[in-house]
């Protein structure tokens, strides 16, 4: 009967979001060699305690990173990225600028806020 309980009330607490993960999201983008594309996170404003975390590739590397509460608007020295990241600092959006092909694969979004969401998106790079 405790058993019972017990799996009840684990239920119950994932049923209303308890455990905070939302289901991850894909989305995949086409874009020409040399374009620019923006990885939106849907949002119109981050909020004040959200942590906003961006991945790329296999080896999922931390390529930039928000932490509002702490000042922290930062993308990290890679150089694959060197001067072609952009961070929106409104609404954590990503921009890669003069895409290359070595720029194609996953990136992650990974957003910390009063429940734990992800985001992927697979981009692919056409020469021209």
């Amino acid at each position: 009967m405790i058993h019972m309980l017990i799996l009840f009330c684990l239920s119950c607490c994932h049923l209303i979001g308890v455990f905070g993960s939302e289901t991850d999201k894909t989305q995949s983008l086409s874009v020409m060699e040399g374009d620019s594309v923006t990885l939106n996170t849907d949002f119109t404003e981050i909020h004040e305690d959200d942590e906003i975390m961006w991945n790329f590739g296999a080896e999922n590397s931390l390529i930039a990173l928000i932490n509002r509460a702490s000042g922290i608007f930062f993308t990290f020295p890679d150089e694959r990225f060197r001067d072609r990241l952009k961070l929106d600092r409104q609404t954590g959006s990503l921009t890669i600028m003069n895409i290359t092909s070595q720029h194609a694969g996953y990136y992650k979004l990974e957003i910390i806020a009063a429940q734990l969401s992800s985001k992927t998106f697979i981009v692919s790079v056409f020469g021209e």
